[in-house]
């Protein structure tokens, strides 16, 4: 049997690692509807450093020229100097091309003179989608998603996509580590883009801090986290406020997601209908209501008008209810007073929604691809995707049989109280790469 891929986060405490100057694309912070989880991974990293800054860390931005840099809020990192781009994403799937020769021409000379500044050597860490042809510095790359090449169907349609793609393929073989969140994406990693075993790092992922539990009179870390264990008052009267404004039932299911390629959404409307068509079941309180109602949060205007679309089209679209953009401390809150989280999806490199429910201690009704197994254990029902008469009955099971319900909520809640892990500890696990490729050797 071969060894698995190299595995951070998970046992004993090493040496503390050395500050480096880090080369980072922050781009998608400037507009994270465009990329929402690239954004949510550079910002939570971000402000995990800046909670703990390190003696030597400085950093080196770039960002693009015609929008706000939302950098400036972190005010303990010691950044270098900010480099702004011209709008690439202009081109659309030609920027999968372009953007390689610019991120490399702007990252160089960015590392020059670090060690004066105190740090140990440098990195480029490509986050998301981008990743930089030649920067003269060892590539750190956080791959948050294996969509281009798991549906190449939907990504790689066009010439320009798919020579983007295969330049991508490219430079992550080349690079010097490759950081993923489940052994499962590594292992699909390796198979798709033919990575190197030994470049591999599992740095498993952390909740947002509005998602993390903590018990009720212990002081939560960063301070702004909540104080609430999952079904406190305070999340109780937070949940039914916005359940009143959205018109939502007392029982229902959530669903974070966008409206694309990486979601089995088809299935889900069609697993819907199949449950309306069906009937009410007899066990079912009568002030219940039936088929499940779904509550979509984190899509953009225009995902909710596609889904409305579709969801017409089959006569489900009672059953949904859009929720406007909210900040992560509503959207827990409604996660915590859910019945379950649903994840319909064809492929999911990270399971970051399905860990954030789980830490709310609600249970999930997921696609058994990519991370989502790993993620989500026991903690919930797995189901094959494009397969609705499964997902229909996973679905009719954590919302109406309450012996399995109060069975899955009692592994969630037991997985969100041990499971403490969190931003900062992945923004160490982080740093130890860093020293790992970046540090020059004496």
């Amino acid at each position: 049997m071969s060894p698995p891929a190299a595995r951070l986060g998970s046992t004993a405490e090493p040496e503390p690692p050395r500050g480096v100057r880090i080369v980072l694309d922050a781009r998608p912070l400037q507009e994270p509807d465009r990329a929402p989880l690239t954004a949510g991974y550079l910002d939570g990293l971000l402000e995990a450093f800046d909670t703990d800054s390190l003696e030597g860390e400085s950093f080196a931005l770039l960002l693009r020229s015609d929008l706000d840099d939302p950098t400036t809020r972190f005010a303990n990192l010691e950044v270098v100097g900010r480099r702004f781009l011209p709008p690439t994403h202009l081109l659309r799937s030609g920027a999968l091309t372009v953007d390689p020769f610019v991120l490399s021409g702007a990252s160089v000379g960015a590392a020059w003179r670090a060690d004066a500044g105190g740090a140990a050597g440098a990195v480029y860490h490509a986050v998301g989608g981008v990743v930089p042809l030649a920067t003269g510095l060892p590539l750190v790359v956080t791959l948050l998603d294996l969509a281009p090449w798991e549906l190449p169907g939907a990504y790689q349609r066009s010439l320009a996509s798919r020579f983007g793609q295969r330049l991508r393929g490219r430079l992550l073989r080349d690079a010097a580590a490759v950081i993923v969140g489940t052994d499962a994406v590594a292992s699909a990693a390796r198979r798709l883009l033919h990575l190197r075993r030994d470049r591999i790092r599992v740095i498993p992922f952390a909740p947002r801090p509005a998602f993390a539990f903590w018990p009720a009179g212990e002081t939560a870390s960063p301070p702004s986290a909540p104080r609430s264990a999952p079904g406190s008052s305070l999340d109780r009267d937070a949940a039914r406020d916005d359940r009143v404004r959205l018109g939502l039932p007392e029982r229902y299911l959530v669903y974070s997601g966008r409206y694309d390629a990486r979601q089995d959404l088809a299935t889900l409307l069609r697993a819907i209908e199949q449950l309306a068509v069906a009937g009410r079941p007899d066990a079912l309180a009568d002030k219940v209501p039936w088929p499940p109602r779904v509550l979509l949060v984190g899509a953009s205007p225009d995902d909710r008008a596609s889904l409305a679309r579709a969801a017409s089209r089959v006569d489900v679209g009672e059953t949904l209810v859009y929720a406007p953009r909210l900040s992560d401390e509503r959207v827990a809150a409604l996660v915590r007073g859910a019945r379950a989280a649903i994840l319909p999806a064809l492929s999911d490199a990270t399971g970051l929604p399905a860990l954030e429910a789980i830490a709310c201690g609600t249970p999930v009704v997921a696609s058994a691809v990519g991370a989502l197994p790993e993620v989500v254990g026991t903690a919930g029902i797995l189901v094959p995707p494009r397969e609705p008469e499964r997902l229909a009955s996973a679905l009719a099971t954590a919302w109406s049989d309450d012996p399995v319900h109060a069975r899955l909520v009692a592994v969630a809640r037991d997985r969100a109280e041990t499971d403490r892990r969190t931003w900062a500890d992945m923004a160490t696990d982080t740093r130890r790469v860093y020293a790992e490729v970046g540090v020059r050797r004496s």
